[in-house]
């Protein structure tokens, strides 16, 4: 069935949301709001957009060929600003339902087209030859030959990358590559569905051989095995605030440069001022260091992570710094609100899903400052429901946009305690 629908808003997969006539939602992909668009009906949820009658001021001509068909862009026909406009109101909405009213954006950044530096990849055999790409909504793998996100550097090795895993036999039918633009040049992490034999380690170390990537990575797919090195070609290297690291394969890096760059903008102005010599900061979920090192060039910082290799990192390089690295399971064992309370602020970057149990740690410390980094809105606004409940103050929310043309943002909060109450004298 056709139906004429006005646009009403923008959904958090980017879909266009319209009103039907019994007052529920349809999802129609495609269409923005404002427009008045022409759709067939699906099923009682979704439409399929056939036209466009009124379209939106912020339509712009996707940049990419394959828009529409590979999942990694939800919003390339939104413009730019106006998708940084509509991420920042995801993060405000997320907050005003935490019950932080009218939360003050204090800053935005956007990273530029062609700046990413890290993806994760679907490899799949096929008759035809190997695709690498990214999965298509709710489908198959689409090979990536157009990409206006990544770094050329990176977009470029996709051709021999196809190539030489279309050689190996430990390629039966699906794989995945995890690539990090490091310093020191590319980084791959490789995990097939077949074990790696001695002819494809003798492939990989001539392709590594030939592009200049110092190290290839291996792990059977599906298996959260510590990777193996099947090929090594020089040391590898990267910088995090001038300290020089040796991140593992397939190490979790901030995805653009310039992102990077406005998190740790943004956490270092949300730190107390004043801070002396024996003060401390706790950070959780520290990774490889890429706020721990900022922060220690400002004040002694204990950093928690949970994962060995990423804790490994952090301590080979910490000589000389003022950070100190411990390994610890936030979730199992999180750090106790009696050594919180003795921090001058917490800086936490957690994972997709949220702090969890130590956001209680977190609240019964009542530390004087939290610098909250977020990648998801809804975990943010569960979390920060604590912080409101407990009297904590929203100072100011940066806006990072780096996985453009998503529908993902993150977001830096500042969040500042209540003055303790004033003991009473006779």
């Amino acid at each position: 069935m056709t139906i004429e629908a006005d646009i009403a808003l923008l959904g958090t997969d980017g879909d266009g949301i319209a009103r039907t006539a019994e007052g529920d939602r349809l999802f129609i992909p495609g269409a923005l709001p404002g427009e008045h668009v022409l759709a067939d009906r699906v099923d009682e949820r979704t439409a399929h957009l056939t036209s466009i009658l009124r379209p939106s001021p912020d339509r712009v001509t996707p940049p990419c060929p394959l828009f529409g068909t590979c999942g990694g862009c939800a919003i390339q026909h939104l413009s730019l600003a106006a998708a940084l406009d509509w991420k920042a109101g995801l993060v405000v909405h997320a907050l005003e339902r935490a019950g932080f009213a009218a939360p003050a954006i204090t800053g935005t950044v956007q990273s530029p087209p062609g700046s990413r530096r890290r993806i994760d990849l679907a490899v799949r055999r096929r008759p035809e030859g190997v695709c690498i790409g990214l999965h298509a909504r709710r489908g198959d793998v689409v090979d990536l030959t157009a990409c206006p996100v990544l770094e050329p550097a990176l977009f470029a090795l996709l051709p021999a990358l196809r190539a030489v895993m279309q050689s190996l036999g430990a390629l039966r039918r699906d794989g995945d590559a995890l690539i990090n633009m490091l310093d020191s040049g590319p980084d791959l992490l490789l995990a097939t569905d077949g074990p790696l034999e001695a002819a494809d380690r003798a492939k990989l170390a001539s392709f590594a051989r030939d592009h200049r990537i110092p190290r290839i990575a291996w792990r059977r797919a599906g298996t959260t095995d510590v990777p193996e090195t099947a090929a090594q070609t020089a040391s590898v290297r990267h910088e995090l605030s001038g300290v020089a690291t040796m991140p593992p394969p397939g190490a979790f890096l901030q995805p653009t440069r310039e992102g990077e760059a406005a998190i740790i903008a943004a956490v270092l102005a949300g730190l107390p001022r004043r801070l002396v010599r024996k003060d401390t900061v706790i950070e959780l979920y520290a990774g490889c260091g890429t706020l721990s090192f900022a922060l220690g060039q400002h004040v002694r910082t204990l950093a928690f992570e949970g994962q060995p290799d990423a804790v490994a990192t952090l301590r080979r390089a910490t000589t000389g710094t003022r950070v100190v690295a411990e390994q610890r399971d936030l979730n199992r064992q999180p750090v106790m609100a009696r050594q919180i309370a003795d921090a001058r602020a917490v800086v936490l970057d957690p994972p997709y899903t949220g702090a969890g149990a130590q956001m209680a740690e977190i609240v019964a410390g009542r530390p004087e400052r939290i610098v909250y980094v977020s990648c998801n809105p809804q975990a943010l606004g569960r979390d920060a429901a604590g912080l409101q409940a407990a009297g904590y103050r929203l100072d100011g929310v940066t806006i990072i946009d780096q996985f453009l043309w998503s529908t993902e943002v993150e977001a830096v909060c500042v969040f500042t305690a209540p003055p303790a109450p004033r003991r009473r004298t006779r």
